[in-house]
This record gives C-alpha cells, sequence and structure tokens, in this order.
C-alpha cells in the first residue's frame, strides 16, 4: 500500500512535525559532533600552546646572541609565529550543524597538512638544538592531528547520514523568515495601493471640473467660434491659393536685396498673408488696401517676368489679382473673419472667461502634480509587487524542497501548503 501523506497548512506545524520526527536521531548527532568539536578546540590550542613555548624559548637564545645557536634559533623563532598566526585563524563554529562542522574539520585538515610540510623541512635543520621542545610540539601535533581524523571520519562517515534531515530543519526556519518577509510586502502592497487609491480619486474629481468648466457656456462658445474662424482660415487660403508662389517668390527678393521695390511694411504684410492669412486680412482696413497695393506690385513684376514664374501659375496668379483688385471678391470673407475675431476676442477678455480660464490652469497644475505623485506610487508599487511575486516564488520552490528532503530521509511524503 502507498503510505498516506501527511499534510501541513502552515510552515509552523511542519517544523514541529519534522522536529519531532528527528530529533531522536539529530540529538545524538549532535552531541557526538559538539564532544569532537570541542577537543579539535582542545587540541588546536594546545597546539597553539606549544608554539608559543617554541616562540618564547627560541628568542631567550637569540637574545643570548649565541652564535653556534643563533641562525637556528632565529629560523625556529619565524617558524612557531607561522604556525601561532595559522591556528589563529581557525574559527570553531558555534552553531553545530553538519555545513559548519564539515568547514571546521576541512580547514584544519588543511592546516594540519601544512604543518606537517613545515615540521618536515624546518625540524631537521634545527637539529640537533632545541630537541625537547620539538619533542613535545610533535607529540602535541599528534594528538591534533588525530583529533582531526577523529572529527574528519565522524563528518564523512556518520554525519553526512543526517545532512538531509538537517537541512530539511534549516529550510523551514528559513521557509518561516521568507514568510514573514512575504506577510511584510503584502503589507506593503496594501499601504501602496491605499495610498494610490487617493490620488486616482482627486485626479479623477479634477478632470471632471475641468471637463465640466471646459463646457461652460463661454468656453463652448469661443470652441464654437475658434471652429468657425479655422473653417474660414481654410477658405482663404483656398481663396489665396495661387498668391502662395508668387509672394515666396517677392519674399525671396525683398531678403536678398533686390527689393523689387517692395518696402519693409509691405514684406512683413506678406510674411502675415502666408504664415496666417486670416490675421492678415482681418488686420486690413475694410477693401484690404494693403493687400491691393502688394498686388498691384506683383503685377508688374509678373509683367516683366521679375519673378520667374511657370506659365500656368502666372496666367493663375495675374486672374486672381485682376479679381481682387476689380471686384474685391474677398471683401465679404473680410467682413465674415473680422466679426468672428471681434467676436473671439470679446470671449476671450471677457471676466467670466478670464476667471474659467484661471480655474482650469489652477486644477490642470494640480493634476499635473497628482500625476506626477501617481507614477511616484506606481513605480515604487511594481517594484513592491515584482517583490512580492518574486518571494511568492521563492516560498514555493522551497517548500517542494523542504517535501523531497524529507522524502528522501524519512521515506515519509509530506505536503505543506
Amino acid at each position: 500500500m502507498e503510505e498516506a501523506t501527511t499534510q501541513f497548512s502552515t510552515s509552523y506545524e511542519a517544523k514541529l512535525w519534522l522536529e519531532n520526527q528527528t530529533s531522536a536521531v539529530l540529538t545524538p548527532v549532535h552531541e557526538q559532533a559538539k564532544k569532537l568539536r570541542d577537543d579539535m578546540d582542545s587540541q588546536i590550542q594546545a597546539l597553539s600552546d606549544v608554539s608559543k613555548l617554541l616562540f618564547d624559548t627560541s628568542q631567550k637564545e637569540i637574545e643570548k646572541r649565541n652564535m653556534k645557536l643563533y641562525n637556528r634559533a632565529r629560523a625556529l623563532n619565524k617558524l612557531a609565529r607561522v604556525f601561532m598566526d595559522r591556528y589563529k585563524k581557525l574559527i570553531s563554529p558555534e552553531e553545530v550543524s553538519y555545513d559548519s562542522i564539515n568547514h571546521y574539520a576541512q580547514e584544519t585538515q588543511k592546516s594540519l597538512m601544512v604543518t606537517e610540510i613545515d615540521i618536515k623541512n624546518w625540524f631537521p635543520r634545527i637539529s640537533p638544538f632545541f630537541i625537547m621542545d620539538r619533542r613535545k610540539f610533535l607529540q602535541t601535533y599528534e594528538k591534533t592531528k588525530q583529533a582531526s581524523v577523529n572529527l574528519n571520519d565522524y563528518v564523512t562517515k556518520e554525519y553526512v547520514k543526517t545532512k538531509t534531515l538537517e537541512e530539511a530543519l534549516r529550510q523551514l526556519n528559513d521557509l518561516q523568515n521568507i514568510e514573514k518577509h512575504l506577510a511584510s510586502l503584502q503589507e506593503d502592497k496594501e499601504n501602496i495601493k491605499s495610498e494610490r487609491e487617493p490620488i486616482e480619486d482627486e485626479i479623477s474629481e479634477l478632470e471632471q471640473k475641468i471637463t465640466e468648466l471646459t463646457a461652460a457656456r463661454p468656453i463652448d462658445k469661443l470652441n464654437l467660434v475658434n471652429a468657425e474662424i479655422e473653417n474660414l482660415t481654410n477658405e482663404v487660403k483656398n481663396e489665396l491659393r495661387h498668391l502662395q508662389k508668387p509672394f515666396i517668390k517677392m519674399q525671396a527678393l525683398a531678403t536678398s536685396g533686390g527689393g523689387g521695390g517692395i518696402t519693409p511694411d509691405e514684406l512683413q504684410k506678406i510674411n502675415q498673408y502666408l504664415d496666417n492669412p486670416l490675421e492678415a486680412l482681418v488686420s486690413e482696413k475694410p477693401g484690404y488696401p494693403e493687400l491691393k497695393e502688394i498686388l498691384e506690385k506683383m503685377q508688374g513684376m509678373l509683367k516683366k517676368d521679375t519673378l520667374k514664374l511657370k506659365s500656368d501659375k502666372q496666367r493663375k496668379a495675374e486672374q486672381l489679382a485682376r479679381e481682387l483688385l476689380k471686384d474685391e471678391s474677398l471683401l465679404k470673407m473680410q467682413v465674415r473673419c473680422t466679426e468672428m475675431a471681434t467676436r473671439r476676442n470679446q470671449l476671450v477678455e471677457s471676466a467670466k472667461m478670464d476667471e474659467i480660464k484661471q480655474k482650469i490652469a489652477a486644477y490642470q497644475d494640480q493634476l499635473e502634480q497628482l500625476r506626477v505623485r501617481k507614477t511616484s506610487v506606481e513605480i515604487h508599487e511594481t517594484e513592491k509587487k515584482n517583490s512580492y511575486n518574486q518571494t511568492v516564488d521563492k516560498v514555493s520552490n522551497l517548500k517542494r524542497t523542504i517535501e523531497r528532503n524529507v522524502a528522501a530521509a524519512l521515506d515519509k511524503r509530506i505536503i505543506i501548503d
């Protein structure tokens, strides 16, 4: 029969269950590991002490300046200092775990291997002096080496069997910490949301106010007038389209030095008719006398072929000039344009319009500031969401890893929701 699966609603429940399942196995393993660690610590300390003895003894001989011993004393002194510095770097783990004890065993083994090489290389050179101190050091070294062997053997042969269980417990601790972080991220998300939503409400309210003000009667009238002015502008452009090319030529003559008899005022008017023909027409007196003067000069230039136009363009320009000079065909359009421009100016200059424009401008400034704030909050919110989603994935992956480790170590199936 397939073994039943134990399901846990929280990582806390899973941890309590696993501690109960593994305490009988892990407790004696940890106790033995602590004992071997303490033995290793004692031997490392003893080796450090005997290294200090070598250092002190050799220092005294150096100070005596006995030439027979001097060079060998200096060599031993230097070697003892190397030993002392080397053993200081061996840090015993306070917390017992497979990883920490295994690292300690490996580092100790490496240190003792290097020490053995130093002994083989240097002790024969110091011989036959300091024989008692060297013998004491070697006895301590052998005991330390045996303690290292005992620790390493236990780690690699016994402790390693419970590594997966211990790893599962450590991962459950990690899982609980990550879940706390996940809860904190969720709280941050809610706080940011509660910060963003009022801003969105304010933005919506301001947009509504601007819409209402824009739809207010004065603004509505102005929009209608502006639309009519835009239509009239297109009509004027279309009516004067055959003057565009000759006016550009006259503009070029006046600005390049030739002049062609065009005054600065006339050049300014030509520029205005090219850029904004409606405004140019409205700014004229009734019957557009300035335009007529320009057209008369244009006719003279066309007769002399000063403007160098193509025949078709010249013919159309001449025909339009005659119509404008003789029939005053633009007069009605000028009246319409002037009326619309006057109405627009009256609306723009009215006190009510000014008040509405000021309100709209103030609301738009507030709206811009709120949108900047909203963007900043949204960026922060996106960062938190991404961090939250990544943490959710991390939690899920860690749960699955713990479930596999428990199955491998205890041959029991569990599920952590």
